[in-house]
């Protein structure tokens, strides 16, 4: 009988547990997972009685698993994982044939076990949980190479390990092995990718456009992560596989630095993930593991084998990927902890009658083993991949001092705040004393109106930035005009882009962009992006930047290619780049040497002349990123004057981005720009002039095949 039963004094004693083990453990240098795991063991009913692990902790212990694999999935980067597939499907192979062919060897003839038993066994070997991933993800290390590999393969280990366990019952149960029940579960494993490869995007696409509310976004994520863990659990595959699949699903959904995402690790990491490790702690009763010497006998023989042929098949990894020793040891700590498919294997086998109380409790003692051993040697692991990380940054740094890039976003209303602040933290990149955010509302009057849009605003984006642990400075600004009052904060600042929302033409005699962006462009010559997004950001499908002849000459260019990859990477789609070959190259140069690691694509063409022909090629779901030039600059060019009503025609309807890059030139001198020429006597091309040009590409086969080019 457990000395604590009420509801309220369980759930105390296991957040004191989750608050104390980091605090007790961070001076000793021990990862908090053992703390954890300890703290289990100390209150469970195997330590002190204090707790018993009832259906309540069964329940959270679950949930707890299937969210770290759901992490797992929704953490990792899809254009690593992409470029790193093959090696994660090959490794998977590696560390689940090896330790199942060698560790039925080595326990057949170490522990007297028949070739069945022994196999059976060996599965426990090949399977492993990711217990490490969460300190992993704790150093930023999701994105490297070594991890997105050791991820990818535990799914394979998984459900090869499931096969394995299938077979074996089916020979045990029936006395011969059934074939159309593994054709069965194919069948129903490729059947599930399908359904949630093809219903789960288009259902988040939807959803997310229409309800923005984050709570019911993080509700809903996760009802479609149980959903799939139950529909793996009741086809026969195991619930982790479910939960990861869902993660990868979703994972271009949800943006790394989102308030969505914040939600979810925040929950993940405070609550479900402490309850799993604290219940694997509760399973583990070391009096009786330490009165017993046979089940101490098996239990070394199954950690020494389990531990060594992961260790190899890391090992064969590395020298076949041509892989650090620093990489395999990654690989080899995050493959080397059993917990979820271990249990599922003996608790089976132990009900089937393969297994006796002995290899029982030694599985549970191999557990506790391998998961301390996993978790100290990710810590470590990952410590000096972190090392490495900034050698390698360091080396490749020039030596040039760093320049402020501090970003200043005007909001004018509190609906459009979070969209804006969103789409300005995406180009920004990683924030720090160089690459500072600010709001600024600036107001004209003191009515009472104005000051309450003004304060209503701020409080949006600063709620937006704190949903995603971003730093913004909020600044309200009572001066002259909107204009006077954005420039003074501009150079009292020093900021180097700015932000704005493009206006709603209210009158038909109002310019595409409106005076007051018009009058900004003509006084500063900073980095100035002008956007208007229908849809949430995260369910942009791709976006399209247009870039002019000899972009790459001016002096902002790198400024602006980083802030595009930063918001690609973000967002998580493909961004195709539409301009020169040789300014297409140079993009292409930026981004490699920046190593964004984005899906990127390039098309050629003529920005004066190939422009019209984009309009039939940008969709609803894409961002059309259109990069300009003040007229001074040496990318303008006379077609510009025609671009801002063609966009107006064209692409009223789509998600837009217009950007005009820094400019070397002279601020705060009033000269003729392209936004200027708005309120001039020019139209847009005809519809009947479009018809005949594509009849003269139709003819002509140069033009015809230019046109071929913007095939996006």
């Amino acid at each position: 009988m457990p000395l604590i039963t009420s509801p309220v004094a369980i759930f105390l004693t296991v957040l004191l547990i989750i608050l104390l083990a980091p605090l007790l453990l961070n001076k000793l240098k021990v990862p908090h997972i053992i703390g954890l795991i300890v703290g289990g063991i100390l209150v469970g009913p195997h330590g002190f009685g204090l707790l018993a692990r009832d259906a309540g902790f069964e329940v959270f212990g679950q949930v707890g698993l299937l969210y770290l694999m759901f992490l797992a999935g929704i953490e990792i980067d899809m254009y690593h994982l992409k470029k790193n597939l093959s090696k994660g499907l090959a490794f998977g192979v590696m560390t689940f044939l090896v330790p199942l062919a060698l560790g039925a060897v080595a326990v057949h003839y170490a522990l007297g076990m028949t070739w069945l038993t022994a196999t059976l066994m060996a599965s426990m070997f090949a399977a492993h949980t990711l217990i490490g991933y969460p300190i992993v993800s704790r150093f930023g290390l999701t994105k490297s190479p070594a991890v997105i590999i050791a991820v990818t393969g535990t799914i394979v280990t998984v459900l090869g390990s499931l096969m394995v366990l299938a077979s074996i019952a089916d020979v045990i149960r029936f006395g011969s092995f059934e074939v159309q029940n593994l054709l069965r579960l194919f069948g129903g494993l490729v059947l599930y990718c399908v359904f949630v490869t093809v219903v789960y995007p288009r259902l988040t696409r939807w959803f997310f456009r229409q309800y923005h509310d984050d709570t019911l976004q993080f509700i809903y994520v996760l009802t479609l992560v149980f959903i799939a863990a139950a529909i793996a659990s009741f086809i026969g595959l195991e619930g982790v596989f479910g939960a990861f699949y869902a993660g990868l699903t979703l994972n271009r959904y949800i943006p790394s630095r989102s308030s969505l995402m914040g939600r979810i690790e925040f929950v993940g990491n405070s609550i479900f993930i402490p309850y799993f490790l604290i219940g694997v702690g509760m399973l583990i009763d070391v009096r009786l593991v330490a009165s017993d010497v046979k089940t101490i006998e098996v239990a070394a023989v199954m950690c020494v084998v389990a531990m060594a042929v992961k260790w190899l098949a890391a090992f064969v990894a590395q020298l076949s990927f041509r892989l650090s020793r620093i990489d395999r040891s990654m690989m080899y700590q995050l493959s080397n902890a059993h917990t979820a498919v271990a249990l599922a294997v003996v608790m089976i086998g132990h009900k089937l009658g393969v297994f006796n109380e002995v290899v029982l409790n030694a599985t549970v003692l191999m557990i506790l083993v391998t998961c301390t051993v996993s978790s100290f040697g990710v810590e470590r692991a990952a410590r000096r991949l972190v090392l490495r990380n900034v050698e390698s940054e360091a080396d490749s740094d020039d030596g040039t001092p760093q320049k402020a890039h501090h970003t200043l976003i005007s909001v004018a209303e509190p609906h459009s705040a979070k969209q804006m602040v969103d789409v300005a933290r995406y180009m920004q990149g990683k924030q720090s004393q160089y690459n500072k955010l600010y709001a600024l509302h600036v107001r004209s009057d003191n009515a009472q109106a104005s000051r309450t849009v003004g304060k209503n605003s701020l409080e949006e984006a600063q709620k937006a930035a704190n949903a995603t642990s971003s730093r913004l400075i909020p600044i309200e600004r009572y001066d002259i005009n909107i204009v006077t009052g954005v420039l003074n904060t501009m150079a009292e600042r020093d900021i180097a882009t700015l932000h704005l929302g493009l206006h709603r033409r209210k009158r038909i005699i109002d310019t595409f962009l409106g005076s007051k962006i018009e009058q900004l462009l003509k006084s500063t010559n900073a980095m100035v992006v002008i956007s208007r997004i229908f849809v949430p950001v995260n369910t942009v499908s791709r976006i399209v930047v247009v870039v002019p002849a000899q972009a790459q000459y001016e002096g902002g260019f790198r400024h602006w290619v980083e802030a595009v990859g930063n918001l690609t990477r973000e967002v998580g789609c493909k961004v195709v780049f539409c301009g020169a070959d040789d300014t297409n190259r140079t993009i292409r140069s930026v981004l490699e040497r920046g190593r964004f690691g984005i899906h990127q694509g390039y098309v050629e063409i003529n920005y004066d002349d190939d422009f019209v022909l984009l309009p039939n090629r940008i969709h609803e779901d894409d961002l059309l990123v259109v990069v300009a030039a003040r007229r001074s600059s040496v990318s303008f060019s006379p077609y510009m004057n025609e671009l801002p009503e063609f966009l107006q025609k064209y692409f009223s309807s789509n998600n837009l981005i217009i950007l005009y890059p820094e400019h070397a030139g002279t601020a705060n001198v009033i000269v003729p720009t392209m936004a200027e020429t708005m309120t001039a006597d020019i139209t847009a091309p005809s519809p009947i002039w479009m018809f005949l040009r594509r009849i003269y590409r139709r003819i002509n086969p140069s033009a015809a095949a230019t046109d071929r080019k913007l095939k996006l």
